[in-house]
């Protein structure tokens, strides 16, 4: 019998240890520079990528590789750890790390997969030049890198997050579609994820529906565990400072089926400051999203009959 433990507090390289106990070997592994909520949220896409490729008639495991490749990269993670740093540390804003860039990537599956259960083609297969499971692969990509950029700032961080996951996306697609007959392929799926990288932040034009599930999946996490170490931390009054209050009133963000349209967006909040992520960083998104007539939205106040927007 093998019982595996994972202890993720160790800040040096993976090591394992391996006790043996009544005949029981327990194999116990300390993981690098991850948090309790990053190893969840790694969990839940895993088994959500696993579900999107068992609905599909190709069953192809490309973008449960991809992912794989994705959490296990130590330059990601890296890239990742410092974005986050640079956003609370010296930005004062929210969350803009690994929990996040998980977040969106779990968010934005999860509206792929009700699109594909109410048989919306997404832009690859419509214009038949890939699957779903390479839009899934694409959105998967843009969904791990969109906010490289905020390593260097703010401004334009969606172009710089471009630039920096530019090979590492390269990479992980040559090292999985390795055959020249991949070549399109693999151009494909490159261009979309850059697409949905530099379009996450709604104001560049998007034109396909892949990007446009990256951007909305972004506006979306907005729940007050975002917001938790930026208010813990005392400063004086800073740009940004709306972003992480208004967040901390958001209970919960519920992607669902629709009623009238495949996807429903139900955003709960304690207080009204909550409507602020609502009207002037989700609402815009989904405005400037080719898959807006895919949404409902709604913002539930507590205490308050719930409001449509879309």
């Amino acid at each position: 019998m093998v019982v595996m433990l994972y202890f993720d507090y160790c800040k040096k390289e993976n090591v394992f240890l391996s006790v043996f106990f009544h005949d029981v070997i327990i194999i116990v592994y300390f993981c690098t520079m991850k948090s309790p909520k990053e190893i969840t949220v790694e969990q839940w896409l895993m088994r959500l990528t696993q579900e999107l490729i068992d609905i599909t008639p190709e069953e192809d495991n490309l973008p449960l590789h991809v992912i794989h490749d994705l959490i296990n990269n130590k330059e990601i993670q890296a890239v990742q750890d410092y974005a986050n740093k640079v956003s609370i540390t010296r930005l004062n804003f929210n969350d803009h790390g690994p929990v996040h860039m998980r977040t969106v990537c779990h968010n934005a599956l999860r509206m792929l997969k009700l699109l594909y259960t109410a048989g919306i083609p997404t832009s690859l297969q419509k214009e038949q030049v890939g699957t779903f499971d390479d839009s899934v692969t694409a959105v998967v990509l843009a969904s791990f890198c969109h906010d490289f950029g905020m390593t260097i700032g703010r401004q334009d961080h969606e172009l710089y997050s471009g630039i920096l996951a530019y090979n590492i996306i390269d990479g992980i697609l040559l090292k999985n579609l390795p055959d020249e007959r991949d070549l399109m392929r693999r151009v494909v799926i490159r261009s979309t994820a850059m697409e949905g990288i530099l379009g996450h932040m709604g104001t560049r034009k998007i034109h396909s529906i892949e990007a446009g599930i990256v951007l909305i999946a972004d506006g979306c996490d907005m729940t007050k565990g975002r917001a938790r170490v930026p208010i813990e931390i005392h400063s004086a009054p800073k740009m940004g400072d709306i972003h992480k209050y208004s967040a901390n009133s958001i209970d919960r963000v519920l992607i669902q089926k629709g009623n009238d349209r495949p996807i429903q967006i139900v955003v709960q909040m304690s207080a009204e400051v909550g409507l602020f992520q609502i009207e002037e960083v989700l609402l815009p998104k989904i405005n400037s999203s080719p898959a807006k007539e895919y949404i409902e939205l709604y913002a539930c106040v507590e205490g308050a009959e719930p409001k449509r927007y879309l």
